[in-house]
Order: structure tokens, then sequence, then C-alpha cells
């Protein structure tokens, strides 16, 4: 037994959310929406290639997540390439980024929000510098 890899990640919202970050995974990070098996519920399936990295559920108009339970989610992060290019496309955007440094590694890191509140993280090789 042994785990082979990252697959996808899951968000789960009403309709007005799930639409506002499709948009926001499509137009400021750089996926694609793509193709979805018909499920019984909405929702969309973003690619990162030929990947569907992240799953967009719609939530039951009654739902809601059991008592008890903590939300431990901090962050996602993507392995991107053309830092120049992807800080300026955040600027045209006015999507406010922290940026920073991996000490060892050298790789650059850009940080911000995605409209839920949930934290992006983009990762750049220590090659583009």
């Amino acid at each position: 037994m042994s785990v082979t890899g990252f697959n996808h990640y899951n968000l789960r919202a009403h309709r007005a959310t799930l639409d506002s970050l499709r948009d926001f995974y499509v137009t400021v990070v750089g996926l694609q929406d793509g193709q979805r098996p018909p499920f019984n519920n909405f929702g969309y399936w973003l690619y990162a290639g030929p990947q569907a990295v992240l799953h967009l559920t719609e939530a039951r108009p009654d739902e809601e997540r059991p008592a008890g339970v903590i939300n431990t989610f901090d962050h996602v992060a993507f392995s991107c390439t053309n830092l120049a290019e992807f800080e300026a496309h955040l600027q045209r955007l006015n999507i406010a980024y922290r940026s920073s440094h991996v000490p060892l590694t050298g790789q650059r890191q850009l940080f911000f929000r995605d409209p839920a509140g949930n934290g992006v993280e983009l990762n750049f090789a220590e090659s583009e510098r």
C-alpha cells in the first residue's frame, strides 16, 4: 500500500460562491474548466494540464458542517512557471499577495486568498530567479 501522488482537493459551497471560485481559479490562477462526470449534484472540475486538481461541489441548501468539526485547511499550493509574468498578472487584477523565499531550496512563493478566504500558494523553482 502506498500513496502515489496528489489527485485533487474539493471546495464545497453554495452556487454563487462556486461560480465566483470557478472564475477566480480560471482567471487568476490559470486552471482550466473541464469535463466533469454527470453526478447528481452541480459542480465544476478545474484542470492543471490533464489532471482535474480542483473539484468545486455545490452544497445542499440545508447543508451544515458537522458539529465539533474544526477546519484546519490553510492553503493549496501549485507548481508554476514564469514568476515575473504571474506577479504582473496578479498586479493587473489587483490581487493582494505576498512573496516569500524558501531557504535552502531557493524557491519563490506567492501567497494570496481566493474569494472564499482559502489560501493559495504559487511555487516557482529556483532557476526562475
